[in-house]
């Protein structure tokens, strides 16, 4: 009990810092893969930037596993923690409960449970596939035969694949544009499948409500007055 409430506590001193850079990280990369006549000195900073960033997500990890005091269970049980430090481009995904924490701060009611859903997915979608486009293009743009050769067919491809379309005008020809491909595909039909099940539980609820409160309007009227 008192692993997990020193966890927490350094979850909620760590949750804006670490979001916070999760967008420099972000921000860095973007610079240093779509500025290719930056000056030297300026892709040594975003480099920097980067590994500095990726750093601090090395360190509050050691810390969280530490905390925790479960050892080799805790990367078994966060499994998904230990891939986002091994792909630290999914790690802007944090700044998702950045959200959360800012209406925690402001006093701000939480979202309903359905809206949460919908938001948190639509926001992954986003931030998931700005990283999947600077990914694949880094990779793609210069190798022989591709056929992603600017940021805007990496974006038009990436749309594509998330939302499990595979128009197949553009594509990756590398091995490693193929494994951040599949790697887009999975996170777009769990997102797909998150945001389905979510509105149509909300569309059943609303409907439930609907026919409980309709059921109960002609009860009232059918009642004989005075009885």
């Amino acid at each position: 009990m008192d692993d997990d409430s020193r966890t927490a506590r350094w979850e909620r001193r760590t949750e804006m810092p670490l979001a916070v850079t999760s967008v420099l990280f972000l921000t860095a990369y973007a610079v240093r893969v779509l500025y290719h006549g930056l000056p030297e000195p300026w892709r040594d900073v975003c480099l920097a930037v980067t590994l500095g960033a990726w750093t601090v997500f090395g360190a509050d990890y050691a810390v969280r596993w530490r905390l925790s005091g479960r050892g080799a269970r805790f990367v078994r049980t966060h499994w998904l923690d230990t891939v986002v430090l091994l792909l630290p481009l999914l790690r802007p995904l944090r700044v998702v409960k950045f959200q959360e924490a800012v209406r925690r701060r402001h006093g701000r009611p939480r979202l309903a449970l359905h809206a949460r859903v919908i938001t948190y997915a639509g926001l992954s979608v986003a931030l998931l596939g700005f990283a999947g486009a600077l990914a694949v293009y880094q990779q793609e743009h210069a190798a022989p035969g591709a056929t992603i050769r600017t940021f805007g067919d990496a974006v038009w491809w990436t749309c594509a694949t998330l939302a499990t379309v595979g128009y197949g005008d553009v594509a990756p020809v590398t091995t490693a544009g193929r494994l951040i491909a599949v790697a887009l595909m999975a996170g777009g039909l769990a997102l797909l499948g998150a945001v389905t099940g979510s509105f149509s539980s909300w569309l059943l609820q609303v409907f439930a409500d609907e026919e409980s409160g309709g059921g109960a309007g002609r009860g009232e009227r059918e009642r004989p007055p005075g009885g």
